[in-house]
């Protein structure tokens, strides 16, 4: 099938990889231009670009997507067009403009995680499973008929990366079955049901932050929601410091699960307890004082226990602002932290 492409980043490598694989004919490679990164914020080609180039495909960065652009699409003697993460709202005239019209590649279940950030949105909220449908574009956000869609489990220690690079993978030949199944005519598009939707909007500074009183199991899914980009932070006396990785465990301390305790006797010992050869030698407990969301509890070796809304949330690695990545035991014993210090 002769195609057109438009993608931008990591995740619409495979894709684009395996479309040529396939043996289909790509006339045009549509990404977005040169953009600063890196040191010395030279120019860079996008990732899909780079692939394109390598992949002997002509490649475009149109400024607008406008009746010209359009009508040079049109001359191209293509048969669809196919999206995967390309960020751009497509117009009518565009969404029109080939015999098979346009495919999209999404990163989810439709129509759960309809928008810009499926992929962070669903590990941010626990899902234990998420996926790739592809659909037919129309005017609607993400909105369009589905085609095929193919579901992937996500592990209760899995990060958006991991997610990201398993998905991007899954969604390459999941196109390649659709492209196949359209040639043979047998495709049967599907109307997403409405009232099943969820969305997925981009990302805002306020996802970035942890919040302490949420129950650990939130935390860690926002820790691993955010890694590799663009990183879960707290604050440490007014300064940023990224969360890297964290983890739930279930020996050493605990809290009770409903909440923290209400009164200083009910964190003091035995209820709270330390277990392994790793203890540090700060004091096991903030006894004597009620605990607070945020409040460091012990520090033991690479780990620093943080008490959250219900339950315990261990830091294991972390950066601070303008910092060298660090494990959270080393950046608290620099910091001359101890049990009862309360991060932001």
């Amino acid at each position: 099938m002769r195609l057109v492409f438009m993608g931008t980043p990591d995740f619409a490598v495979p894709t684009l990889e395996a479309i040529v694989t396939s043996g289909h004919d790509v006339a045009l490679v549509i990404t977005r231009p040169d953009r600063p990164r890196g040191r010395g914020q030279k120019p860079q080609p996008s990732p899909v670009k780079e692939a394109a180039l390598r992949l002997g495909l002509p490649v475009d960065h149109p400024a607008r997507l406008d009746d010209d652009f359009v009508q040079k699409l049109k001359d191209l003697g293509v048969e669809a067009g196919v999206v995967a993460a390309f960020g751009r709202i497509l117009p009518p005239r565009l969404l029109d403009a080939f015999p098979q019209r346009w495919i999209n590649v999404h990163a989810s279940l439709l129509p759960k995680y309809r928008g810009a950030a499926p992929i962070h949105r669903a590990v941010v909220d626990g899902e234990k499973e998420t996926g790739i449908t592809t659909m037919l574009m129309s005017e609607g956000l993400d909105e369009g008929d589905m085609l095929l869609k193919r579901s992937v489990a996500i592990g209760p220690d899995d990060t958006t990366g991991q997610v990201h690079d398993a998905l991007a993978e899954l969604g390459a030949g999941l196109l390649v079955e659709t492209l196949a199944a359209m040639e043979e005519g047998r495709l049967q598009p599907q109307p997403q049901d409405g009232c099943q939707a969820t969305y997925a909007p981009m990302l805002t500074r306020a996802d970035e932050q942890v919040d302490w009183s949420a129950p650990a199991e939130a935390v860690h899914n926002r820790v691993r929601g955010m890694n590799p980009w663009p990183g879960a932070f707290t604050v440490d006396e007014g300064k940023i410091m990224k969360i890297l990785r964290g983890r739930l465990r279930h020996e050493g301390l605990s809290l009770p699960v409903s909440g923290l305790p209400a009164s200083p006797g009910e964190f003091g010992q035995p209820s709270l307890s330390l277990s392994g050869s790793s203890a540090s030698s700060y004091p096991a407990a903030a006894t004597g004082s009620s605990v607070q969301p945020g409040e460091i509890l012990q520090i033991a070796g690479d780990e620093v226990a943080v008490a959250t809304g219900a339950g315990v949330y261990w830091l294991s690695e972390v950066r601070p602002a303008g910092g060298k990545t660090m494990t959270a035991g080393a950046y608290a014993r620099g910091r001359r932290m101890g049990p009862g210090f309360r991060f932001g």
